[in-house]
């Protein structure tokens, strides 16, 4: 019996290029620096990739593009798989704590405006009315992926009509929605106890949620009544 055939990292980055025209060599680098994936090496440090490899990069990126998930949480999907559990959110209904072992992945500007297919300059409008937050990293303005989603969504919202300025609206919205949740947690986050900070971690996990589906009835609401179908 002989072993599958194994594929380059090159070889790789063409398989998954159709579904993920933004997949980079440096991206699959990324993800196996990190422990997502780990191919075998050969004696001289090639990587070779199998077609098991190929499936769990799939996924990955998959629950990047699909669900905008950060990779703690992705990694915790992958060992339950490997455990044959079905993946969710993390192991035992909780919310993965931080990872140390997993970095987040920085770009520059015009590589998130690339992604969010917005041109520089509307991506610089994002980040001048506060939408965005650059990181400033080795001297250099930097967004990390998660960043990608955001802008995404003001493309739309600026393809329909509106400015930079009229979507900030929403973005105050949200801080007033946190504020909310940073006075019910504040004493439970503040506590020494680590019991009452893992309550605190919990009712903002809930409350989060609740106000997420609350928003969007009351959105959906009004949004019937604007088409006249109250």
């Amino acid at each position: 019996m002989t072993d599958s055939p194994t594929l380059t990292i090159g070889r790789v980055r063409e398989l998954l290029g159709d579904e993920f025209p933004d997949v980079t060599t440096s991206k699959i680098r990324f993800l196996e620096t990190n422990g997502l994936v780990h191919p075998a090496r050969s004696p001289s440090g090639y990587r070779h990739f199998r077609q098991s490899d190929v499936d769990r990069l799939r996924f990955i990126l998959r629950q990047q593009r699909d669900h905008f998930l950060p990779l703690k949480v992705i990694k915790s999907q992958l060992a339950q798989l490997e455990r044959g559990e079905m993946p969710g959110g993390a192991a035992d209904g909780e919310e993965p704590g931080p990872d140390p072992e997993i970095a987040e992945e920085m770009i520059s500007l015009n590589e998130l405006a690339r992604r969010s297919d917005l041109t520089p300059a509307q991506t610089r409008q994002l980040v001048d009315h506060g939408l965005l937050t650059p990181r400033n990293t080795e001297g250099a303005h930097q967004f990390t992926t998660g960043d990608v989603s955001v802008a995404r969504q003001c493309g739309v919202l600026l393809s329909e009509g509106l400015e930079p300025r009229h979507i900030r609206q929403v973005r105050q919205s949200v801080s007033r929605q946190v504020e909310l949740l940073h006075r019910l947690t504040l004493a439970m986050r503040l506590s020494p106890s680590p019991a009452s900070r893992r309550q605190a971690a919990k009712t903002l996990s809930r409350g989060a949620e609740a106000i997420r589906l609350l928003s969007q009835s009351f959105l959906q609401a009004d949004v019937r009544a604007l088409l006249g179908e109250d």
